[in-house]
């Protein structure tokens, strides 16, 4: 895979025109609702990318953790509530309202594909999957980077995908990667109808970008989708912040979440939540049930691979939410209550 190809779509003047309409556009980027540094200290560098890419222990499962086998009759069954399988990391398929929704689908092997060293991901194969799923009503994009938005996974997806809608900035991405359907992009608040279900792009606390010459030049957030009986979140990556309490009191409060948690570090503590911050954005924002994301996909972060997981179910009991942590490829509907500690069978 070509490296110039990975960074995606160029920004024409054109596209600038249309990006500085946004009132999130300041200056020459889109910011966030709050000011948010996202400045290391050049002296942590080196240790930094030393410890990334090659202190591995306790990071990364020592085997290849397993995704359950999918189910399509049953995946695709009649239901009278929302049923969603997970794939690790931020990769979520909804059945929803009779419509089959695919959510930041990176599947591919390595997040790191333009770095000299590979972020491998801790399961194996997960681009077959994308043979066997059903074919998919809507892709939901929250962000161009590369542990949500894949050019492996985008390829292999052609053909199978009848439309997307995205954050504001990356549809030129998918229009690079020669896809050819419908492409919708949202700004923060935008709201449609997709059938019946209602869909709205909401604010985080985060950053996006592939390159250095497009950082910020895309924007980034979450998603609300909402039907006459259900109302979920995805909370999309973020840092703590008063935009949980906003997206509450404007589209809440929600039937179940899916939270981010995970490659949190307290050089980024801006632009990603500590665990037991994810439980109380879900708290903020009016989440009855909660489920964390963004782990058991990748080591983007020097935490052991397990601790997201682990202090997150430790802070929902704490704060007593309920919550969900389905196995990888599990099929799950949001009205269940039982969740296990499956990654303790892994080291």
């Amino acid at each position: 895979m070509g490296l110039m190809l990975q960074f995606g779509g160029k920004i024409t003047k054109a596209l600038k025109d249309c990006y500085i309409q946004s009132p999130n556009w300041k200056g020459k980027v889109f910011h966030n609702l709050v000011e948010t540094s996202l400045f290391i200290p050049i002296t942590s560098i080196p240790k930094l990318v030393y410890n990334q890419f090659f202190k591995k222990k306790g990071r990364l499962p020592e085997v290849s953790l397993p995704i359950k086998a999918f189910d399509k009759a049953a995946f695709l069954a009649p239901s009278n509530s929302t049923k969603f399988v997970w794939f690790g990391h931020s990769v979520v398929l909804l059945q929803m309202n009779g419509k089959t929704i695919l959510i930041d689908p990176m599947l591919g092997l390595d997040a790191s594909p333009i770095a000299p060293f590979k972020t491998k991901r801790f399961s194996d194969g997960t681009l077959d999957l994308i043979d066997e799923l059903p074919e998919i009503d809507l892709v939901l994009l929250t962000h161009d980077h590369y542990d949500h938005l894949d050019l492996e996974s985008i390829l292999k997806l052609k053909g199978k995908v009848k439309q997307y809608w995205v954050a504001l900035g990356c549809a030129r991405h998918l229009k690079a990667w020669g896809v050819n359907c419908a492409i919708k992009e949202f700004d923060w608040w935008s709201s449609f109808k997709f059938d019946d279900i209602e869909i709205t792009f909401t604010p985080t606390r985060h950053f996006a970008g592939r390159g250095v010459a497009d950082r910020n030049k895309s924007l980034w957030g979450g998603w609300v989708l909402k039907t006459s009986n259900e109302n979920i979140y995805f909370s999309g990556d973020s840092g703590y912040g008063d935009h949980f309490k906003v997206v509450g009191e404007k589209l809440g409060p929600f039937d179940f979440g899916f939270m981010e948690c995970g490659q949190y570090n307290k050089l980024w503590h801006s632009i990603h939540m500590f665990p037991s911050e994810s439980v109380q954005a879900g708290i903020d924002a009016g989440v009855n049930k909660m489920m964390p994301v963004h782990w058991g996909g990748f080591a983007l972060a020097l935490h052991h691979w397990k601790t997201p997981v682990d202090e997150f179910v430790k802070a929902a009991i704490t704060k007593d939410v309920r919550y969900l942590t389905p196995e990888l490829g599990e099929l799950v509907n949001v009205n269940e209550n039982n969740s296990s500690d499956w990654w303790s069978r892994y080291n």
